[in-house]
């Protein structure tokens, strides 16, 4: 397993950073999830409508309030492949972040075990994670057992 780095404007020193998952928290992916019902779940035409989701405006807000000396990290089980429509994403919509870590391809782990990977990672290269925003609970649960703080934001997506 491994993560799909992106740095916003050059290396990022290490320091207290704080995470955000994207789809749920901070982009509106509801017009997208009927690709996910059953009987077969679609993922890739899930990950590819990734492009036009609304954001939601008040996490976008948040990560602006936030003390600027908080390195921002987006962590998302979107895969790598998905990049460029993400990353034109996040300048549409002025995102503030630091940091973009994706799934590299061919990385089918379960979303939990791909962000605890990501979380190790994160603290082996010397960042101290002081905050996590998700919405799954099985993730939020993760990370506080990780160590980090979670706020859980209700997507609807996991009832």
């Amino acid at each position: 397993m491994g993560q799909h780095w992106t740095l916003r404007a050059g290396p990022v020193e290490p320091g207290p950073a704080v995470i955000v998952d994207i789809d749920g928290v901070l982009s509106d992916a509801v017009r997208r999830q009927h690709y996910l019902e059953a009987p077969r779940q679609n993922w890739r035409a899930f990950f590819d409508a990734c492009g036009e989701d609304a954001v939601i405006e008040e996490v976008k807000i948040l990560l602006d309030l936030l003390d600027p000396d908080l390195r921002v990290v987006l962590l998302t089980g979107r895969p790598a492949r998905v990049h460029q429509l993400t990353e034109a994403w996040l300048g549409r919509y002025g995102i503030r972040f630091d940091a973009l870590l994706m799934r590299e391809g061919g990385d089918y782990s379960f979303a939990r075990e791909f962000k605890e990977e990501a979380v190790a990672d994160l603290r082996r290269r010397g960042f101290e994670l002081v905050l996590a925003f998700e919405d799954d609970r099985r993730n939020a649960e993760m990370f506080r057992e990780a160590g980090v703080p979670c706020i859980y934001i209700h997507s609807g997506y996991y009832d």
